[in-house]
């Protein structure tokens, strides 16, 4: 008879078997926490192997993902699309089951996870996206939208800054489908956590306002089952299920020490654990009968269908409800979109505004918000400086159908958070800070780049301009960071027209993360014709033409309008420049070489402006251009005087040009 043991002793050995082959990797957690997997996967976890995009299915995240075999361990054993060969190629080039688990790569992945923190913060932004898409859709007697994120977790992920953030935030929503099973296994990389991990972490989630079950043997499935089904009974808040374990379970001499963490076991100590675990199967051989136990094909069939009529039932009731929840969890915009944007943009043309482009920002959202529903946004703390929520807000905390997030002050959490809701489904979601706090988040861009989610990070005071304030929060190197970060796609609007061009981008792109970056002061507005206006979505193009330049004038944000100040002072010493505006020069790159050598000539010189790092323009200017820039961290005084004091002004950018023609 297969018992819970053999099942579980099934992800130890595949565990350990890849992780010996590939000569690399972790062989310690899956082995350790190899019982309440077992338990959760086969006892109370709501999948579909067959259709891994099921929208009503449990979401479960492993957190600390260096323990990818396991994952990927109950992913084949169930039945997704991941073969034995799958698992034999761990760590390989072009392999599914690389050495963390990458969104898209198998299966069943929800999340990339590995720097540890992030998927616990991913899960809360599942979790809540759970709860607010249900408020927004289900309707009495008909709960399209009921179901739970599971998230495993060891203390490497409570050490992190970011389980504070999030785990509060959890507490503060009351989210209770959510619950984080730790792994309390006391053994990190450097050995034994007691001298650098003494946090009496039940008191602390307690008092986040977690329901906390304590002192749950981890290798116990009966205490597990109870444990997990006591979190499923507490609706009104998160539940953290403190399981203890032992690190490499069933390797006899490895077994609760560090050294079973990040390495192989080596073959006579696996074969070791094969005695002490009663496994007497060779490497990478499971026997039939204990993948039928693990099988969950048609459970997982049998669920989907009960909900497809469920939903069926729903549509019949609410049938505009349930087309509008099909396009929200599809991630296509509406019919009308693109006619209502070019009606938004052609709108803030008209009215020519002189406003910062963070104002400009608040006044696309008003346009968007309204048609678009899924957007939901927010802000780490500066909702009255970011100009984050638009007339169509209605905070969550107010109405849980609402679309509006007070983050607090985590700008780290908060973007997690974002990634977490644009890998559930149904939301395009948005959040603000200001652009020198993007390096609190850094990792958390990182991470939307990497899993390609429409996520929009919204900064504003983007320079010097903001004044006052001084170097601590006026970015400097901060543009070009960003844009360092590959597939994170920038922007930064000259004024409203172009600020409403960004949004609309942003909102269009699926394939991955867009930073808008906004200014705090007043931009004059551009005048620009219909066919300049169409230019702007190719991240740059020529705002100012002239019939014989002489030289180019490229310029971002706030810049460009000092640009334009220059070229006609040039023009009056009679030295002809264009003038580029390049709001997103990662989407201008994009464009044909025919169309870049048009907007930037290649036997023309080229004088780069921006309030920032003079170094990414160079490959814009060349050797033969100069850039007008900042390398150096800014000063404490009002915003005009700033730029005086670094050279941004009509005569300084009159100075260089000329030294170029």
């Amino acid at each position: 008879m297969t018992t819970r043991q053999d099942l579980a002793n099934a992800i130890r050995a595949l565990s350990m078997d890849a992780v010996e082959q590939a000569n690399s990797g972790h062989p310690g957690m899956p082995m350790g926490m190899a019982d309440m997997a077992e338990v959760l996967w086969n006892d109370f976890l709501r999948h579909n192997p067959a259709d891994p995009n099921w929208p009503n299915r449990d979401r479960f995240v492993l957190s600390n993902g260096h323990g990818s075999m396991l994952l990927y361990s109950l992913l084949h054993l169930s039945g997704y699309d991941l073969s034995i060969e799958d698992l034999k190629s761990f760590r390989q080039l072009h392999a599914k089951t690389a050495g963390h688990p990458e969104l898209g790569y198998a299966p069943g992945i929800e999340t990339t996870t590995g720097p540890l923190g992030q998927g616990l913060a991913n899960a809360v932004g599942m979790a809540l996206a759970e709860k607010t898409l249900a408020a927004q859709f289900n309707r009495k007697a008909h709960a399209i939208i009921d179901h739970h994120t599971y998230v495993f977790l060891g203390d490497g992920c409570l050490m992190e800054g970011i389980s504070h953030e999030v785990s509060s935030l959890a507490g503060v929503w009351k989210l209770g489908k959510l619950i984080a099973l730790w792994d309390d296994n006391g053994i990190s990389i450097d050995g034994e956590v007691a001298p650098w991990f003494g946090d009496n972490t039940p008191a602390r989630f307690e008092a986040y306002g977690w329901h906390v079950v304590r002192d749950v043997d981890g290798h116990d499935p009966e205490q597990v089952k109870a444990a997990i089904q006591a979190a499923k009974d507490t609706s009104d808040r998160p539940s953290l299920i403190c399981c203890k374990t032992q690190i490499g379970f069933g390797a006899p001499n490895k077994a609760g020490t560090s050294s079973a963490h990040g390495s192989p076991l080596g073959a006579e100590e696996i074969k070791a654990a094969r005695k002490s675990l009663g496994w007497n199967h060779p490497p990478f051989e499971i026997p039939q009968d204990i993948y039928a136990a693990w099988q969950a094909l048609e459970k997982g069939k049998s669920m989907q269908a009960a909900w497809d009529e469920r939903f069926a039932q729903y549509q019949q009731a609410h049938p505009e409800l349930a087309a509008e929840f099909l396009r929200r969890i599809s991630g296509e915009l509406p019919s009308t979109w693109q006619a209502d944007a070019e009606a938004a943009i052609s709108s803030v043309n008209k009215a020519q505004l002189t406003i910062a482009t963070r104002k400009a920002s608040q006044v696309a959202l008003d346009y968007f918000g309204g048609y678009l529903p899924e957007l939901l946004g927010g802000s780490a703390d500066l909702t009255g400086s970011n100009l984050t929520k638009h007339k169509h807000s209605v905070p969550i905390n107010q109405d849980e159908a609402g679309n509006y997030i007070y983050y607090g002050v985590r700008e780290f959490g908060m973007s997690a958070i974002m990634n977490g809701l644009a890998l559930h489904g149904g939301f395009i979601p948005y959040g603000g800070t200001f652009l020198v706090f993007s390096d609190y988040a850094r990792n958390a861009l990182r991470m939307a780049a990497l899993m390609k989610q429409r996520v929009i990070f919204v900064y504003t005071h983007d320079s010097i301009g903001l004044g006052e304030d001084g170097p601590t929060h006026q970015p400097v190197e901060h543009l070009a960071t960003l844009r360092a970060i590959p597939n994170m796609s920038l922007w930064r609007p000259a004024d409203a027209v172009e600020s409403v061009v960004a949004w609309r981008q942003a909102i269009l792109r699926t394939d991955g993360p867009t930073s808008l970056v906004f200014s705090r002061q007043s931009l004059p507005h551009q005048a620009r014709d219909a066919a300049q206006i169409e230019a702007i979505q190719q991240g740059g193009y020529v705002l100012v033409k002239v019939a014989n330049p002489q030289l180019v004038l490229i310029a971002t944000g706030s810049e460009v309008a000092l640009a334009v100040d220059a070229q006609q002072a040039l023009a009056a010493e009679g030295v002809e420049a264009q003038v580029v505006s390049m709001p997103a020069t990662d989407v201008f790159l994009n464009q044909s070489e025919a169309y870049q050598a048009s907007v930037l000539p290649p036997e023309l010189p080229k004088l780069a402006i921006e309030a920032g790092v003079t170094g990414y323009w160079r490959r814009f200017v060349g050797t033969s251009g100069a850039v007008i820039g900042l390398d150096q961290f800014g000063e404490s005084a009002p915003a005009k005087e700033l730029f005086e004091q670094f050279g941004f002004t009509v005569n300084n950018i009159v100075k260089v040009a000329k030294t170029l023609c």
